[in-house]
């Protein structure tokens, strides 16, 4: 299994509304897609971030689909941009040596097929974790 989360920090000047409509897609991303089999969306205590999400995702297959979900895309369109800071981080019980290697081409791909997500999350103040390119040996 594989526990996928993010947490985020909104800029100062987010209006309500639109974030509380982005919050609305991310619930629905784990309300729609097949391959999540748990999920949490909701405010994030202890740090410096306001809000998280969590997605279970059964194995790095289900990752990808879960990645390249037109729903996820349009979650990066409609909330990055209200962003100030974000970290992305995964946690698998999984014993196959190669998980994290599979994780880190699994957003590579995404990145190099889309220009405008790259711009997007290069318009963020600070993005840190398994999106990044960053991985554990």
């Amino acid at each position: 299994m594989i526990y996928h989360q993010i947490r985020i920090s909104m800029k100062p000047d987010a209006p309500k509304d639109q974030v509380e409509y982005a919050l609305e897609l991310l619930r629905r991303l784990g309300r729609e897609l097949d391959v999540v089999k748990l999920w949490a969306v909701g405010r994030d205590f202890g740090g410096e971030f306001e809000y998280g999400a969590m997605y279970a995702l059964e194995d790095t297959d289900a990752y990808a689909t879960y990645m390249h979900a037109p729903l996820h895309r349009k979650i990066d369109e409609v909330g990055l941009p209200l962003v100030q800071n974000m970290i992305s981080q995964d946690l698998s019980d999984s014993m196959d040596p190669a998980v994290g290697e599979r994780i880190a081409e699994i957003h590579a791909n995404r990145f190099a097929n889309d220009a405008e997500l790259r711009d997007l999350v290069e318009g963020l103040g600070s993005y840190e974790g398994s999106g990044t390119g960053a991985t554990n040996a």
